[in-house]
């Protein structure tokens, strides 16, 4: 689910759950382990990426429909705690969006502290805007942050490579 490759005093998890790299809970749960216990390594920095052409497709829809309220409500707890994870780290995580990232693809590199994409015709974006659904606040917030209200509002729909790049960058926040 989760690989680990050592780079000196940076550490990578490249996620492992073929085809499309989708989270499930159990995946969730292992990364946001994974990041909460990386501070003891003494790694100077993380990477997350995924497949060559699929960094993660998001949530697993058809995995999700088999689950019932309770698990669901777990689910949710858990992806917060992991967007949570990735914004307290005390260690630089960036993004190697290593393809296509929409939905919960996209949101995992927004709480990076940078993001770096492979070249070609690679989507990301938020599919919730496309049918209507507004974005959760915290993911909201989490996009203002790095692009501006204005840029947000208009960036909900997914985007090729090059529209994205307004957004992959540095994230600016005082802490690091």
């Amino acid at each position: 689910m989760l690989s680990t490759l050592e780079h000196g005093s940076i550490q990578e998890w490249r996620l492992n759950r073929p085809p499309a790299n989708a989270l499930s809970c159990e995946m969730i749960i292992a990364l946001r382990e994974a990041i909460e216990g990386a501070a003891a390594t003494g790694k100077r920095a993380l990477v997350l990426s995924g497949a060559p052409g699929r960094f993660s497709g998001g949530l697993d829809v058809p995995l999700l429909l088999g689950y019932d309220r309770v698990r669901i409500a777990t689910l949710w707890r858990e992806f917060y705690g992991l967007l949570q994870a990735l914004a307290i780290s005390p260690i630089p995580i960036a993004a190697a969006i290593t393809g296509h990232a929409p939905a919960g693809g996209t949101v995992l590199a927004l709480f990076c502290d940078y993001r770096f994409m492979a070249q070609g015709d690679f989507k990301l974006g938020l599919n919730e805007v496309q049918v209507g659904i507004p974005l959760p606040p915290v993911i909201l917030a989490a996009l203002r942050r790095l692009v501006g209200p204005r840029q947000a509002e208009r960036l909900g729909a997914p985007l090729s490579r090059a529209g994205s790049c307004a957004w992959i960058g540095r994230r600016t926040d005082s802490r690091r």
